[in-house]
């Protein structure tokens, strides 16, 4: 099952090097930046969460607000989107600034703080449209906290997948899913033994101009990078299974190769990764990623760990456990 949304930073394309973290025992699932949620639907396709508890959680009210309607009423979003894809093969560009400017950035604006307990079938169906015809399929808020993404370049764009919509909805209200809009820090706090937690933030740049962090109006800082190693180290001390992705930024390298984060048991690791998401073509190709987690070491008896300095199949390992 793939994502409902395009998302920048989507995991797509990292999850076989995930998968080999995934562990095989664990109680909830817990993932604080949600976002296109591709490992979640990844273990859902698989049966890992079978009969285990879910909380989905993300600071982005339009996407926490989206989920919820698909799951709570599939077929009202379905209908309106139906009606959007109609009007766009008959409007084309002027359909997206028309849904836009006049209607999805009104009706949100008037929900201000409130938008993920108050969003709309409607709402929910001018978000997927705009994901799925908006350039790169970017989600960006300016500084007033208004949708800017200008219309992409797609000849012929499927709009309204009634059955992957439906697939989707039945991820969602799958017994013990838990979608809550909430600070990762929030959620992280409420971690421990049991729990697999996956994190997946805005990554830090690589470049002044490789940012993408402007998910909500107020982005995401240094100092929130800061605070996530915190909650991350704090997290696996309770014993809680930990996943991290980031860029390789050295700042994130660093971060997670102190004292503090290696008594965690938490390593890194250096992976290949394709970006699909940049203004410019040339910055889609692969890059290195990071991953950072405690995961190996509880698989330590399977003979994992023993490669933590050597080459693998999925990268090799920067930090000595």
């Amino acid at each position: 099952m793939r994502p409902l949304l395009k998302w920048a930073g989507g995991k797509r394309q990292l999850l076989q090097a995930l998968r080999a973290y995934y562990p095989v025992d664990f109680d909830r699932y817990v993932e604080p930046f949600v976002g296109s949620g591709a490992v979640f639907f990844d273990l859902h396709a698989t049966g890992r969460l079978a009969g285990r508890r879910v909380h989905l959680a993300d600071v982005n009210q339009d996407l926490i607000g989206c989920y919820r309607m698909v799951r709570d009423d599939a077929d009202a979003v379905i209908m309106a989107l139906a009606a959007l894809e109609q009007d766009h093969r008959e409007r084309g560009e002027a359909c997206y600034y028309d849904v836009r400017d006049r209607r999805f950035n009104p009706q949100r604006a008037a929900l201000a703080d409130r938008a993920a307990a108050a969003y709309t079938p409607a709402l929910a169906a001018m978000l997927i449209y705009l994901n799925r015809t908006g350039y790169n399929g970017l989600f960006r808020m300016n500084r007033q906290g208004g949708f800017n993404v200008p219309a992409g370049r797609y000849a012929d764009p499927r709009i309204c997948d009634a059955a992957h919509i439906r697939g989707v909805a039945g991820a969602f209200g799958a017994p013990g899913v838990l979608i809550d809009c909430a600070p990762f820090g929030a959620t992280l706090a409420a971690t421990c033994t049991g729990d697999f937690v996956y994190c997946d933030p805005p990554y830090a740049p690589l470049s002044r101009t490789a940012n993408f962090a402007q998910y909500t109006a107020g982005g995401f800082t240094t100092e929130h990078h800061q605070e996530l190693r915190r909650a991350v180290v704090a997290a696996a001390r309770r014993g809680a299974v930990v996943l991290l992705s980031n860029s390789s930024a050295p700042e994130i390298e660093r971060a997670y190769t102190g004292p503090d984060a290696r008594r965690a048991g938490l390593a890194v690791w250096r992976v290949p990764a394709r970006r699909a998401i940049n203004s410019r073509a040339s910055g889609r190709g692969p890059v290195d990623e990071l991953i950072v987690t405690n995961a190996a070491t509880r698989r330590s008896r399977l003979g994992m760990a023993k490669s933590a300095l050597h080459p693998n199949r999925t990268g090799y390992a920067i930090a000595k456990r």
